[in-house]
C-alpha cells in the first residue's frame, strides 16, 4: 500500500470514520454543483425532510445545457430553461452561491472554481461530473460522483469511499514545439489503456510535469478519468501558489504565508511509497489524434491507423468496431482525413492558454470552405481576457464563430451538436459514439492548436508545420 503520498496525507486529514465493509467516511471540503446532476439530489433531500448541511461549502454554476449563441432567457429549449430555473430555486432556498449567466463568473464548473481560488491544495473536491479530477492539478484530491452521492454530500458533507491505490506517472523530457499537455495525456492513455487506471489515483510527477503551467496540469488531471483513474493530481509547488495568489477565495496576508507552508507539507515525501510507477519520455511524443471510439485509440499525427496485427488481441474486437464506425481502414494515414466541424473549448481545453495556442495558428489564415468552426471560452472570465487580448477578433477574421461560455459540443446537452455522419476535430475529452450529439457522428480528439490546424486546412494536419 502507498504511504507518504499527497493522496495518503489528504485522505487521512479528511477521514471521519471507518465503516463496516472496509470503506471510509470522508469529509468533502468543496462541493461543486451544476444544473444537470443536482435537481434529483435536491428533490431527494426534500423528500427526506433534510437541508443542506454546509451550504457555504457548496458552489453552483450553469454550464452543460446553456446555449452558446443566444443566452437570452427564457431559453428556446424548455427543458434547459426548467433545469436552470430549478438550480436557481434550489440555490436560493438553501443559501448556496450560484454563479449564473451574466454574473461575470459563470462558466464550466471545472474552469470557474480554479479561477475563483476555490480549489486549493489539500482539499477534497467532489462534483456530479466525471471530470472533477481536473482540480487535482492544484494538489487536491478530487473526483466525480453520482446523483445519489450529490445528495449525500448536500446532506452530510461527507461520502463513503474506498481508498485507491496510487500510481506515479514520472514524466521526463521536453515536449516538442507543437506538442501540448493534451498530446501528453492522450499518449499516456494510449499506452496504459482506458482501463489501466481503474482502482488508482494517478500522481503526475517528474521534470516535465514541474515545467507545465497550471492550465496544462489541469488538462492532464482532467483526462485522468479517461484512463480509468478516479483521481489525478500534481503535487503543489511554486507554480501552484503563483496561480492561486490574489484569487478571490485565496487566503491573504499572514494567512497566505501559513497556507503556503501547510500546502508545501502535503506534497508527496521524497521517500513516499507508491503502489506502482510508470515512466514516460515526453520528448518522443508527437501531436496526437484519436482515430477510434475511445480516448485510448490514439496515434501520432504522423502515424497510420493501426492494423489488427499491431493491436493487442483483447483489444481487436473494439478496434474492428471502431474501423466500421469511423469508416477508416487499417493502415490509412490519419493526416489528410477531411473534417466537417472544428470545436475549440470544453473543461479540458477551454482556458485562455488553449485559446492563445489556437489563435496563433488561426492568425492570418482562413477556415476551409464548407467547414463549421467555433470557439467556446470556458468561462465569462476567460472570454473577457481573450477579448481584451484581441483573440476573438483573430478567430472571427479567420472565419471561426466566437461563442458564449458553456460546455457546448463536448456533449449532447445543448444545441451545439454534430449532424449525421459529420467528423469533428474536437479539443474535448471523449470520442464515444454519439458523444457530440449525432448517433452516427464521429469525433477526433486533439489539442486546440491541432483543431485550429484542421480548421484552416480542412483536414487533419500536423500543427508543427503551421507554427508561427
Amino acid at each position: 500500500m502507498s504511504s507518504g503520498t499527497l493522496y495518503d496525507k489528504v485522505w487521512e486529514l479528511h477521514r471521519v470514520a471507518e465503516l463496516p465493509g472496509g470503506s471510509t467516511r470522508l469529509f468533502i471540503g468543496l462541493h461543486l454543483i451544476h444544473e444537470v446532476t443536482s435537481p434529483q439530489a435536491f428533490a431527494a433531500l426534500h423528500d427526506l425532510g433534510l437541508t443542506v448541511r454546509h451550504p457555504e461549502r457548496t458552489v453552483a454554476t450553469v454550464d452543460h445545457i446553456v446555449p452558446t449563441t443566444s443566452q437570452q432567457r427564457p431559453f428556446a429549449d424548455p427543458l434547459a430553461e426548467e433545469m436552470l430555473s430549478t438550480l436557481e430555486r434550489n440555490c436560493h432556498d438553501h443559501g448556496i452561491t450560484l454563479h449564473g449567466i451574466g454574473s461575470g463568473h459563470q462558466g464550466i464548473v471545472h474552469v470557474i472554481a480554479p479561477e475563483l481560488g476555490l480549489t486549493q491544495p489539500g482539499m477534497t473536491v467532489a462534483c456530479g461530473d466525471s471530470h472533477t479530477s481536473t482540480h487535482g492539478a492544484f494538489g487536491a484530491i478530487s473526483f466525480g460522483i453520482g446523483t445519489s452521492q450529490v445528495r449525500d454530500v448536500l446532506a452530510s458533507q461527507s461520502l463513503a469511499m474506498t481508498k485507491l491505490r496510487v500510481r506515479r506517472l514520472w514524466v521526463e523530457g521536453a515536449l516538442q514545439p507543437g506538442v501540448y499537455a493534451k498530446d501528453l495525456v492522450l499518449h499516456i492513455i494510449r499506452r496504459l489503456g482506458v482501463k489501466g487506471g481503474v482502482g488508482h489515483a494517478y500522481e503526475f510527477a517528474g521534470p516535465t510535469i514541474a515545467a507545465l503551467s497550471m492550465e496544462e496540469r489541469m488538462t492532464l488531471c482532467n483526462m485522468a478519468i479517461e484512463g480509468g483513474a478516479r483521481v489525478g493530481y500534481v503535487n503543489p509547488d511554486a507554480t501552484t501558489y503563483a496561480a492561486l495568489q490574489g484569487r478571490p477565495a485565496a487566503p491573504t496576508g499572514e494567512a497566505w504565508d501559513r497556507a503556503v507552508t501547510w500546502w508545501s507539507s502535503l506534497a508527496s515525501d521524497a521517500d513516499a511509497v507508491y503502489d506502482d510507477e510508470v515512466r514516460i519520455d515526453a520528448s518522443a511524443i508527437a501531436p496526437t489524434v484519436t482515430w477510434g471510439i475511445t480516448p485510448g485509440q490514439g496515434i501520432g499525427v504522423d502515424e497510420c491507423v493501426p492494423t489488427l496485427e499491431q493491436i493487442e488481441p483483447q483489444e481487436r474486437p473494439l478496434a474492428e468496431e471502431a474501423y466500421r464506425y469511423m469508416d477508416l481502414q487499417p493502415g490509412e494515414p490519419i493526416a489528410g482525413l477531411p473534417v466537417d466541424v472544428c470545436f475549440i473549448g470544453s473543461c479540458t481545453n477551454g482556458r485562455l492558454s488553449d485559446l492563445q495556442a489556437a489563435a496563433a495558428i488561426a492568425r492570418g489564415r482562413q477556415v476551409a470552405p464548407g467547414l463549421r468552426a467555433f470557439v467556446v471560452p470556458g468561462s465569462e472570465q476567460v472570454a473577457a481576457a481573450a477579448e481584451a487580448a484581441g483573440l476573438d477578433q483573430i478567430f472571427r477574421e479567420a472565419g471561426f464563430e466566437w461563442r458564449a461560455p458553456g460546455c457546448s459540443m463536448c456533449l449532447a446537452m445543448n444545441p451545439d451538436r454534430l449532424e449525421g455522419r459529420e467528423i469533428s476535430a474536437s479539443s474535448s475529452n471523449r470520442n464515444f459514439k454519439g458523444r457530440q450529439g449525432s448517433a452516427s457522428g464521429r469525433t477526433l480528439l486533439m489539442s486546440p492548436a491541432m483543431v485550429a490546424a484542421a480548421a484552416v486546412t480542412g483536414v487533419v494536419s500536423d500543427v508543427r508545420q503551421l507554427l508561427p
